[in-house]
């Protein structure tokens, strides 16, 4: 169409966008840009958003978690028991995690006001729930004396911030990371230990155990008080093993809550391991439990039997290499 033709068109008010290609049209004298939008980003709840702190270097960010080898714990020794879940003892003694405050090694890292307390919440990646902010209030030579206070005391055991710290000093200046802390997670109710995984997913510390028979967990307790079963306790200092049986009536749970209560349950094999003389603190430190399998709590206490010495052939948990002492 000649461009005299068009003008007539137009100027009739005729439709020409038939005619017209306008895929590559552009506005006069502005310059294309790409925007990009992380959404990401956009949808973050960052600490600061939800809790403004000032004077953040009046505090100190402990970073509370176990220590997997020795040479960690040489290099990184702020803790009560490089073993133990800081998670798992604030679930089953707050003075406990208390402790983990006023553990003081041989150089003074609480050296400000305020201690914002994180622990490792080791069922997650890069998750830490808080624990509190304790104040300074005495520092001596092998210990650090502190109180809880009142500053976000809704958040403990609640808050859980995303943090991808690894580094081995566990003490360290709270400006550093406050304004990268991004909130995961605010539970409705204090954390009380995780939920019950089924029974093949079963796979506890001590610690853990402890916790979630004290609290007297319902998930864990209608599940356990429910089967009979096979379980298998493993020292983790010595590897040995023992395994053992519940046929009670009220099954597993039943079974498990004596070893909360003594650490060895009864057993002559567990006792040798602390040479008879009770000590909690190793047993908190290094058993495990395990399910080896579970049956209807209307099983037969022979079929139970007769399992439970299947288990101990297969795992050579007899004799001088284990922990069952028949």
């Amino acid at each position: 169409m000649k461009a005299t033709e068009f003008d007539e068109k137009f100027a009739a008010g005729e439709d020409l966008t038939k005619v017209l290609d306008i895929s590559q049209a552009k506005r006069i004298n502005q310059v294309q840009k790409r925007i990009y939008v992380n959404a990401y980003s956009v949808d973050r709840i960052l600490l600061r958003d939800i809790w403004p702190i000032e004077k953040v270097d009046d505090y100190k960010v402990h970073f509370a978690r176990s220590v997997k080898n020795e040479d960690d714990d040489k290099v990184h020794s702020a803790r009560r028991n490089s073993k133990t879940e800081p998670l798992d003892e604030w679930v089953r003694d707050r003075l406990a995690w208390q402790d983990w405050q006023e553990y003081r090694p041989n150089y003074n890292d609480f050296n400000r006001t305020f201690i914002f307390s994180l622990m490792r919440f080791y069922h997650e990646e890069d998750t830490w729930l808080f624990g509190g902010i304790f104040r300074v209030i005495a520092r001596h030579k092998n210990c650090y004396k502190v109180e809880l206070t009142e500053n976000g005391a809704p958040f403990i055991g609640r808050l859980k911030l995303l943090s991808s710290y690894r580094a081995h000093a566990t003490r360290v200046n709270f400006e550093n990371h406050y304004d990268n802390f991004e909130v995961a997670e605010i539970l409705r109710e204090p954390y009380s230990g995780r939920s019950f995984p089924g029974y093949e997913g079963i796979n506890l510390s001590f610690n853990e155990l402890e916790s979630i028979v004290k609290n007297g967990r319902p998930d864990w307790k209608a599940a356990l008080q429910s089967v009979k079963g096979i379980y298998l306790i493993t020292d983790t200092l010595t590897s040995k093993r023992y395994v053992g049986l519940a046929d009670g009536e009220a099954g597993i749970w039943s079974r498990w809550s004596d070893y909360v209560a003594s650490g060895h349950g009864g057993n002559a094999g567990l006792r040798e391991l602390v040479k008879g003389t009770p000590n909690m603190a190793y047993y908190r430190a290094n058993l495990r439990f395990a399910l080896l399998e579970h049956h209807s709590i209307y099983t037969p206490n022979r079929v139970i039997i007769d399992r439970e010495n299947f288990w101990k052939e297969i795992l050579l948990s007899r004799g001088k290499e284990g922990l069952n002492r028949n």
